[in-house]
């Protein structure tokens, strides 16, 4: 358990990842507001509202915040372009330190102690999931990729919990496929993500972790432009595992 005196008092954190965004503000015992929204076209003109109605029913000034923590993706380009945007500006303002975490890490958080291996999954399109694997003592299997359901599934070895956003259309293929090896989670509440943020941004904020704001980037998975090779390109991060993410005293990221 962290000691509440060592980790900052009152955190910011946001998720644009997917057409489920949310805002949500924690000190530190726990999340004390939190607002969800779906959007049909963009998050542009829903988040800078929320992030002020959220900062003021607590009377919260950017300057009182300690730190900010942003879901870096993979996820929807625009959203995420303005999601980290808007943290990096209030971070830079305010003169905070900013934490950013893979969403499908997010997505897995909450079962990285169930003792068995952990599937997150995103929406990719195009029939695609973007996936990332956990192994049963919690530590990352392997970088994000996108796939095919079925390309994924044909990895699958032993009895495994899916979980997150994209596993919604999926459900029955992995269950027809995998039989008693695929544990399906019902997908929680979109404000999981955020309490996940929340406790991750505290963890690595206690161990001297933070975020270079200038270089902080979005975490998606892309296929090359048109007229490239039709091949499969990973966006390079600062690390794997946890994207963006550095100590502040010289070690690895």
């Amino acid at each position: 358990m962290f000691d509440p005196k060592a980790i900052p008092q009152m955190i910011l954190a946001f998720d644009s990842s997917t057409r489920y965004a949310g805002v949500a503000l924690a000190d530190a015992q726990r999340v004390i507001a939190c607002r969800c929204w779906y959007s049909s076209a963009n998050h542009t003109v829903e988040l800078m509202p929320a992030v002020a109605q959220t900062l003021q029913s607590h009377g919260v000034t950017p300057a009182g915040l300690e730190a900010i923590a942003v879901a870096l993706g993979p996820g929807g380009f625009s959203a995420l372009r303005l999601g980290i945007s808007v943290a990096k500006g209030l971070a830079l303002a305010a003169k905070r330190p900013i934490v950013g975490v893979g969403t499908l890490e997010l997505e897995a958080f909450p079962y990285l102690e169930s003792g068995l291996p952990v599937c997150a999954l995103l929406d990719a399109g195009r029939g695609e999931v973007a996936s990332a694997q956990f192994a049963p003592d919690g530590h990352r299997m392997r970088d994000d990729r996108i796939s095919t359901p079925d390309a994924l599934l044909d990895t699958i070895t032993e009895p495994t919990l899916f979980c997150g956003e994209g596993i919604i259309p999926w459900v029955r293929s992995i269950r027809e496929r995998l039989g008693s090896k695929g544990l399906v989670m019902a997908h929680p509440t979109p404000a999981a993500r955020l309490w996940s943020l929340v406790e991750l941004a505290r963890g690595r904020l206690a161990a001297g972790e933070t975020s270079d704001l200038v270089t902080l980037q979005p975490y998606y998975l892309r296929l090359a432009s048109i007229g490239g090779p039709r091949r499969r390109d990973r966006v390079p991060q600062g690390s794997q595992g946890a994207p963006g993410t550095h100590r502040r005293a010289r070690g690895e990221p």
